[in-house]
């Protein structure tokens, strides 16, 4: 059973769906699923599209509760993309989940991966983290201050009635996140890094020095012939119940 409901962010409503099996026992662990940031025409704007057919699926075959949020800027929702809001936007979601699931892992597309994985390294309550098409260097992924800032705009994310940030200060803001530093921090708590191996956007390396950083104490999954789209790639979804299944 799929519900949706908007909750109070820390500077406006988000958008929060929540999936719930309905033929197999609920179970008390919770999955939160993070969308990314992509840097195309549009992107930003739709980046959760597809998160509430992904949760119904995995909540179905895994018997988890499996939720999806939307971050600012994304959907439905005003306010205007920055690092530190997107930060504290995933941190009230987590607040709001773990109320009643304490059970919570995390899992993050693209730069969402990256999200989760600065949140889990600061925050003891999640129990795991998993990652898809992650990059381990945020200013390399972002292509410079300028372009970056450029790329923002183009997506979407961006609420007229909210100024964007200068070049420099919004950089800055994502610039702050350091995936290798913050995985370090995780285990021993579960951790999946899971990348496909022809993804022209980050390249596979990233995912090797993700798994190096934890030194060596994450699942490394690559999939063949995969590029950086992998959340409707079945093998991406048979990974993660795999995953899922494995930490009951």
């Amino acid at each position: 059973m799929l519900t949706s409901e908007q909750i109070a962010g820390p500077s406006g409503a988000l958008r929060l769906v929540v999936s719930r099996p309905a033929s197999r026992p609920t179970e008390d662990r919770c999955l939160l699923i993070c969308h990314g940031l992509p840097l195309s025409r549009g992107g930003g704007r739709t980046a959760a599209g597809t998160l509430p057919e992904l949760a119904e699926h995995l909540a179905a075959e895994s018997g988890w509760v499996v939720a999806a949020c939307e971050l600012t800027g994304v959907g439905a929702n005003g306010g205007t993309f920055s690092g530190p809001q997107w930060r504290d936007d995933l941190a009230a979601v987590v607040d709001i989940l773990v109320e009643t699931r304490p059970r919570l892992w995390l899992a993050g597309f693209g730069f969402g991966g990256a999200l989760v994985l600065d949140h889990a390294a600061h925050d003891e309550r999640i129990r795991g983290v998993a990652t898809f098409a992650t990059p381990a260097d945020i200013p390399a992924w972002s292509g410079g201050p300028e372009q970056f800032h450029a790329s923002i705009l183009v997506s979407g994310a961006v609420d007229p009635k909210v100024a964007l940030e200068d070049a420099e200060s919004l950089a800055k803001g994502v610039y702050d996140l350091e995936p290798l530093a913050s995985i370090a921090m995780v285990p021993p708590r579960r951790i999946l890094v899971v990348h496909g191996a022809e993804d022209r956007i980050v390249p596979v390396e990233a995912a090797r020095e993700l798994v190096r950083a934890a030194q060596g104490r994450a699942e490394l999954r690559i999939i063949q012939g995969a590029g950086h789209w992998l959340r409707s790639d079945p093998r991406m979804v048979a990974t993660l119940i795999g995953w899922l299944d494995r930490n009951r």
